[in-house]
């Protein structure tokens, strides 16, 4: 089974080149040649929870260059990082915003059975496998923190 996430940015180059759209355009073509560069490394066909880590990788370092430029004040390469990470963030899954991440670590709490700080690695374990998708670990780890206080 291919991803349809991967065919969505496929489609959206060839949107993007009839529209003239050249920096969405080469956005898109960056994704796609990351995303073929894994296929053929580790020759395999990418599904969609494959797709959406290297996305999320993918976004991270757009986060770090564009903190990065706009430190060094280049603010044109900033605005290019910054555009990036906009046109990833339409492939990523919508992110749980912080009341519903705290909803869901505290449906986790109760499954485990625990609230104590000395479970945080079986905790965030849980926590990770089934909210990675829709909520960043640091975002995760810190919510966790907060709420075992």
């Amino acid at each position: 089974m291919s991803s349809q996430i991967k065919e969505r940015i496929l489609n959206d180059i060839k949107q993007a080149m009839k529209e003239n759209h050249k920096e969405k355009r080469d956005a898109l073509r960056m994704l796609s040649s990351a995303l073929k560069q894994i296929e053929v490394d580790e020759r395999k066909i990418l599904e969609d929870k494959d797709v959406i880590g290297i996305l999320k990788k993918a976004y991270k370092q757009r986060v770090e260059a564009a903190e990065a430029y706009k430190n060094a004040g280049r603010e044109d390469l900033y605005e290019k990082e910054s555009f990036e990470m906009q046109v990833i963030l339409e492939y990523l899954p919508k992110q749980l915003n912080d009341e519903e991440l705290k909803v869901a670590l505290e449906g986790i709490l109760n499954e485990i059975g625990t609230k104590s700080k000395k479970d945080m690695g079986k905790i965030m374990g849980m926590a990770s496998k089934n909210l990675g998708e829709v909520a960043d670990g640091k975002r995760i780890s810190e919510t966790l923190k907060s709420m075992l206080e």
